[in-house]
């Protein structure tokens, strides 16, 4: 199994209030790349939102390959995001990518 780091894009089409963002960082946590010799080293965020509402979830995912890995992440950014009251109409995501791998090779 590898770490990876999964950046999945997407974007607020109605407003993420604090509560929202409250609840979406709480529920992204477990996945949080801060855990990983990359995202320390590069303090990476869970969440970074733009203007426009264009936002970014950065998440640790263990897996055995990319493709496996960014599955899993488009899937928990999906989950995260419904936890925080925003439907797939909400906030749209983009293509999950790798963002870096943290192997142990």
């Amino acid at each position: 199994m590898t770490a990876y780091v999964i950046t999945v894009p997407g974007t607020f089409l109605r407003t993420l209030d604090a509560d929202s963002r409250a609840a979406l960082l709480r529920a992204l946590l477990p996945a949080d790349p801060q855990h990983t010799a990359l995202g320390e080293a590069e303090e990476l965020d869970r969440l970074t939102v733009n203007e426009g509402g264009t936002f970014s979830i950065r998440l640790e995912i263990e897996a055995d390959n990319r493709r496996s890995a960014e599955a899993e992440a488009k899937e928990v950014a999906v989950a995260a995001l419904t936890e925080a009251g925003f439907s797939t109409d909400d906030a749209p995501l983009g293509a999950a990518f790798v963002t870096g791998i943290d192997s142990e090779y």
